[in-house]
């Protein structure tokens, strides 16, 4: 009787370990990088998931810097909103880091429609203004907030969300995602 429990103890500690071994995590996300960095070479005739790295010896502080997202967007438009990236296309430094930004301009009643990141988790700072701000769950359950200059809101990877300015001045958001492009999908 005690080696049959034994033996059924030992069973059960390698079905364990089998199923530990065969359940490694998702892999959807930007690679990890084998270098300090690799600056995107758009220029180069190479075609890869992502861009091929440009020679280190050409390499420049530019190439780690955007101005872009100092400013304000022009909101004039049908949606009262514009989105201004600050990815890998912007700053090839970004190039296997695994992070990007974004500002997000809205005009009072500016709305940005729904949407999807199948790659990245967005989290947004409230630089000023007011947001209504949500994501639908997969049980089709609406998570939303009212958001204020300061505040902070995250919207999980792949979540349909938006942003929409309900108030009478403008608002601007600073939009951070867990890859190097965020990839934007609208559905709206």
């Amino acid at each position: 009787m005690k080696q049959s429990s034994t033996r059924r103890a030992m069973f059960v500690l390698a079905a364990i370990l089998v199923a530990a071994a065969f359940s490694t995590p998702s892999l959807a996300n930007d690679p990890d990088p084998l270098q300090d960095f690799c600056v995107a070479d758009p220029t180069s005739g190479i075609t890869l998931n992502g861009f091929p790295c440009k020679n280190p010896a050409n390499v420049t502080a530019n190439d780690f810097f955007f101005a872009g997202i100092a400013k304000a967007g022009a909101t004039n438009n049908t949606q009262g909103s514009v989105v201004t990236g600050a990815n890998v296309e912007k700053i090839p430094g970004l190039n296997t880091l695994g992070v990007s930004l974004a500002r997000i301009d809205y005009a009072p009643g500016g709305l940005n429609p729904p949407h999807t990141h199948p790659r990245a988790t967005e989290i947004v700072f409230v630089l000023y203004g007011e947001l209504d701000v949500g994501f639908i769950t997969t049980a089709n359950v609406l998570v939303s907030k009212h958001i204020v200059a300061g505040e902070v809101f995250v919207f999980p990877r792949g979540l349909v969300h938006f942003q929409k300015n309900n108030g009478y001045m403008p608002a601007a958001v600073i939009a951070a995602f867990n890859t190097t492009d965020s990839l934007q999908e609208n559905l709206a």
